[in-house]
């Protein structure tokens, strides 16, 4: 996808700044008229429409463009596609073409189904019509099913009641616990702040419970039957009229009767044929390796080499020592193309500097299986990805993306053959065993061992006699060690089809894990199809909130399904559909990684899937989407001006105010629901109290009124160009796990190892509360200055900290005391949930974040919570960290004064 072209950028991120709100715009009409004309940049497609009607009955052939509702916009956007702009009640601005060029369309029937189209192809990042041109069978079926079950959803919603339409989509989850001891602590008083609309009263247990355990005083809005009446009317008109009158797609016809494979000892041969676009000079090869997770199934294949200045070709058949009725179904053919270096002679002395250690290893991945099951045959073409040795160990990147590259111009191409194992397809067929529960004598030694490999922490290695013993014990492991179900899956062996068809057997009978331990299930190791379905059907128990809570992570699992349509898709679209806010934070979590190729397509599918089965919700997104761009566009308004011009401070904030103050802008940003927290409605900006913060990408800090809190205002941070979701990982993790603020933020930033933490990245609120907002460097990995760590102390702890904690004494220990005891608590918890830990940073290692791309970085997490250790060794360790923090404390301050010199803003 081709980057925006950055000299358009004044044309609509500046717009007005010049005084100027006029545009000149190209009009290319369908009867082969030309028609220039300047229009309002804030104005919608439809007002431009009408503009453009009105003068173009001053042009010939007037009278045969028909009417004006018969005809609607194209425009090449910002990706280089085209789009049809079906939505005309978006702005200009908004829009923002390629280039200012219109052209004029004969609209086609089925205008309301459309224009959900358009909406959704806006708001998803990604127009349907890309879809449709991927003419891929697995997409197509997909979308066919997710449209039957949406379509039936509103359509049961049509015939809702309008309190149980509200109980369907704001679920309120009331708290089972008792709420007495938080009343008596604060002393049988509860101070709730009510706001009026008319005279209805409603009760919202757990949110009263959420404000008194962090000592916030709660806030209830009071509104009448009729506005929530009002709001349900408009949101069944919405769905009636994409429904109306439309038929339900025929249910998707059932897949052929399953084959099993005729040959026993064939194997699985791609045979290779040629290369474009690698690198031509030097003799290249091919390594092959089958693998289930990470597990190899059997020895690697490596072609014969091949020199060539066009193509690559190798007549070599690549045999993988293992039979076809052996093969998992989640079996995936890794290849890598590499140059045999060693052949290159003396090139090395030349200036060919590309020809070192560093040069780039296309790899690509693909299944053996397809989506229905059925054996891959025939040629298949694979457009590689890039990466360089140091990334991957062994060339082969098992964990890598089964999707090939989309950008198949500079991809290295390659072409593999399948062969045809008979006439008829063979499909992979289950082979199911009886349970039975063997008669194993069990020694006492046998018992120790494996209680002790039990208890290890998730990163922990197990050797083969180990993986042996757990598999002979493995019904040892389901009465006594349920929770143990990770390791004993380590220990299957996949390329054997009976403990294949054992294993099957034994999760119909395997007692059902809490959700937490159900969460390492969806790790890269454990790709099985039923031990997936296992692990989601576990994760059913969570509630709205717990699920919240490790959403981010879930969505990233998402990248380890090889298909579409799985067991966690489903579940996900199931509970979003189900609750507005969790629906909502799927969004933002799917469409935040819409611009990465490996998971554009999949991403995009469970997106519109979710605004087909919440056409509502589309609008309230949509106005989110267009207020971040505002707010993008603001930010890249900023940093221009600061690149190029060097201008100064002051004269920023006041173009950053000017375009704040404009009428698109105002009506964009104003009455949104938060995109950070949507029970949150964000009022209007308060221009003059919005800045802009002097770090590299120049976040900027916008205050809203909210009407809801009775005049408060809501603070909110922009930050355009860092991966927040690293952010999120780090935050989400840790601090929220303690009271009190200061011991949680030094516990969580030494366990977590957060780097960058100068004053401007730590921030109290009027509570008195302590928190970090920038995670941009994590897991150890602190910043240098000329080779020295500007960061040299376990955790941040000042005496500035101290003198606040000490209430002002000099000598009040006790209460430095108290915060140590703290601290130590707050450690040893961590401790106790370190497997978890280890297992949701493990599940995010595809996501893309640069300090977090190998098991490698997560043994920081392992080290500084001291698992394998005893408590009391581990709190030794914890308290040596605390001590030197506290002795070294004026590195900090003189990082601080540095840091504060060249940031003086």
């Amino acid at each position: 996808m081709p980057p925006a072209k950055t000299d358009q950028l004044d044309l609509w991120a500046e717009s007005g700044l010049d005084g100027d709100d006029q545009v000149m715009v190209d009009f290319l009409l369908p009867t082969g008229i030309y028609i220039q004309m300047e229009v309002p940049r804030e104005s919608t497609i439809q007002h431009i429409k009408l503009l453009l009607w009105k003068e173009a009955q001053t042009y010939p052939l007037f009278s045969l463009l028909g009417e004006m509702e018969g005809h609607m916009f194209e425009c090449v956007n910002q990706a280089a596609v085209h789009e049809e702009l079906e939505d005309e009640t978006r702005r200009l601005c908004d829009v923002r073409p390629f280039l200012p060029v219109l052209k004029l369309i004969t609209r086609n029937c089925g205008r309301a189904e459309r224009i959900l189209d358009s909406k959704i192809g806006v708001l998803i990042g990604k127009g349907l019509h890309e879809l449709d041109a991927l003419q891929d069978q697995q997409v197509k079926d997909f979308r066919s099913k997710m449209k039957r079950i949406s379509e039936e959803k509103m359509q049961r919603m049509q015939l809702m009641s309008w309190g149980e339409w509200l109980r369907s989509c704001y679920s309120t989850q009331l708290e089972t616990e008792s709420v007495e001891n938080l009343i008596d602590k604060h002393e049988g008083v509860i101070k709730i702040t009510m706001h009026y609309d008319q005279s209805q009263v409603c009760s919202v247990i757990l949110y009263i419970r959420d404000c008194l355990l962090a000592n916030e005083s709660p806030h209830l809005t009071l509104v009448h039957c009729d506005v929530v009446k009002a709001i349900f009317e408009k949101e069944i008109c919405t769905i009636g009229s994409v429904l109306a009158r439309k038929a339900s797609n025929p249910p998707l016809p059932l897949p052929p009767k399953k084959r099993t494979p005729t040959v026993r000892t064939l194997s699985v041969f791609p045979a290779l044929q040629l290369i474009k676009g690698a690198l031509s000079f030097v003799p290249l090869a091919v390594r092959a390796g089958l693998f289930h997770g990470t597990e190899l199934l059997c020895k690697t294949a490596v072609s014969s080499e091949s020199s060539s200045r066009s193509e690559h070709v190798w007549n070599k058949t690549l045999e993988f020592d293992i039979a076809v009725c052996d093969l998992p179904r989640m079996a995936r053919l890794c290849f890598a193309i590499y140059a045999v270096m060693d052949k290159v002679k003396k090139q090395r002395s030349t200036k060919n500097t590309h020809l070192n250690k560093y040069q780039t290893i296309p790899w690509v991945n693909t299944m053996v299986f397809d989506y229905r099951g059925q054996l891959k045959t025939g040629d298949i073409i694979l457009h590689c990805w890039s990466s360089f040795p140091d990334e991957l160990e062994e060339m082969l990147n098992p964990i890598g993306t089964i999707q090939t590259n989309p950008y198949t111009e500079n991809a290295t191409e390659l072409h593999i053959s399948f062969p045809e194992y008979s006439t008829q397809p063979v499909r992979y067929s289950t082979v199911w065993c009886l349970v039975g529960v063997a008669c194993v004598y069990v020694n006492k030694e046998w018992c120790n061992n494996l209680k002790e490999i039990m208890e290890r922490d998730p990163l922990s290695q197990l050797c083969e006699n180990e993986k042996d013993l757990i598999w002979t014990l493995r019904y040892d492991c389901r009465e006594n060690f349920p929770q143990s179900l990770p390791k004993l899956l380590l220990s299957v062996k996949w390329s054997k089809h009976e403990d294949m068809a054992q294993l099957q057997a034994l999760l119909q009978i395997w007692p059902k894990l809490s959700p937490r331990d159900a969460l390492e299930l969806l790790d890269f190791n454990y790709p099985d199809q039923y031990v997936r379905e296992f692990a989601v059907n576990c994760l059913r128990d969570m509630s709205d909130d717990e699920l919240l809570q490790y959403l981010l992570q879930l969505v990233q699992v998402l990248r380890y399904e090889p298909y579409y349509d799985c067991a966690l898709s489903r579940f996900l679209l199931e509970r979003a559909q189900s609750s507005r806010k969790i629906g909502h934070f799927l969004f933002w979590h799917l469409r935040s990684e819409m611009y990465m190729p490996a998971v554009s397509v999949h991403f995009a599918l469970i997106l519109e899937a979710y605004c087909r089965g919440c056409i509502p919700h589309i609008e309230v997104l949509k106005k989110q989407v267009e207020a971040l761009s505002k707010l993008k566009a603001v930010n890249e308004l900023i940093k221009l001006g600061t690149i190029k011009t060097k201008t100064k401070q002051a004269h920023l904030k006041e173009a950053m105010m000017t375009c704040l103050r404009q009428t698109g802008f105002i009506e964009t940003l104003s009455n949104l629901h938060s995109p950070l927290n949507p029970n949150i409605l964000l009022a209007g900006v308060h221009v003059e109290r919005c800045k802009y913060m002097d770090s590299k990408m120049k976040p900027l800090w916008i205050v809203y009124h909210n009407k809801l809190l009775g005049g408060d205002t809501v603070g909110i941070i922009f930050k355009n160009g860092d991966d927040l979701r690293q952010d999120i990982d780090a935050l989400d993790k840790a601090i929220e796990e303690f009271t009190l603020s200061c011991a949680g933020y030094c516990v969580a930033t030494y366990v977590l190892g957060i780097g960058d933490r100068h004053s401007d990245n730590i921030m109290v609120r009027s509570t008195g509360q302590l928190f970090h907002i920038d995670f941009g460097h994590i897991l150890g990995n602190f910043k240098s200055k000329f080779g020295i760590k500007r960061e040299r102390v376990p955790f941040i702890l000042t005496h500035d900290f101290i003198h606040v904690i000490q209430q002002g004494k000099t000598g009040n220990t006790e209460k430095f005391g108290n915060f140590r005891q703290y601290c130590e608590e707050a450690y040893l918890i961590l401790r106790k949930n370190g497997n978890l830990f280890i297992t949701l940073f493990a599940l995010m290692l595809t996501a893309g974040l640069p300090e977090l791309t190998s098991v490698k970085d997560i043994q920081y997490l392992k080290d500084s919570l001291a698992l394998g250790k005893t408590d009391e060794e581990a709190l030794k360790q914890f308290r040596q960290k605390f001590d030197e923090a506290l002795r070294e404390s004026w590195t900090t301050k003189v990082n601080w004064m540095a840091h504060i010199v060249a940031h003086p803003s």
